[in-house]
């Protein structure tokens, strides 16, 4: 009996609608890596980009639990001295949730090519349409 590994032209790609409406920001996070990755196939391969399309709705309907919302802050540095900026999920919440969404997403997939070719198939949206009805999205139900 021999071990098949998935090629590249032979990965079939599904699209999945996942409603963040309600929800925690993390666990939405975890499950849309768990599927961008692949996980859930019969044919994953840690080192091959096997996993599917990924819709993320509601994103500003997402809740952080406890006192995150107030406490936790997204820290990026431009490169300068003293260049350390500072932005609250709060604001960021309220700005921008996508962003937060794909901050989320983004560290919880590994930091290498598959990584960052996995994160090219999410596509994030703050209200409840998405312009992805072309490709069929199924609602994700595991």
């Amino acid at each position: 009996m021999s071990t098949t590994m998935p090629k590249a032209g032979q990965i079939s790609r599904k699209w999945y609608i996942l409603d963040a409406a309600g929800k925690p920001l993390g666990r939405t996070a975890a499950l849309a890596a768990h599927i961008l990755r692949g996980k859930h196939k019969v044919d994953f391969a840690p080192n091959a980009d096997c996993g599917d399309h990924v819709i993320v709705i509601n994103a500003a309907k997402a809740v952080l639990t406890g006192k995150k919302l107030e406490q936790k802050s997204y820290y990026h540095h431009t490169g300068w001295v003293g260049g350390l900026k500072e932005t609250s999920y709060k604001d960021m919440m309220k700005n921008n949730p996508e962003k937060a969404m794909m901050l989320a997403i983004k560290g919880m997939l590994p930091a290498n090519t598959v990584g960052r070719n996995s994160l090219k198939r999410v596509r994030i949206y703050k209200g409840a349409e998405h312009n992805n009805a072309a490709q069929k999205p199924e609602a994700w139900t595991l």
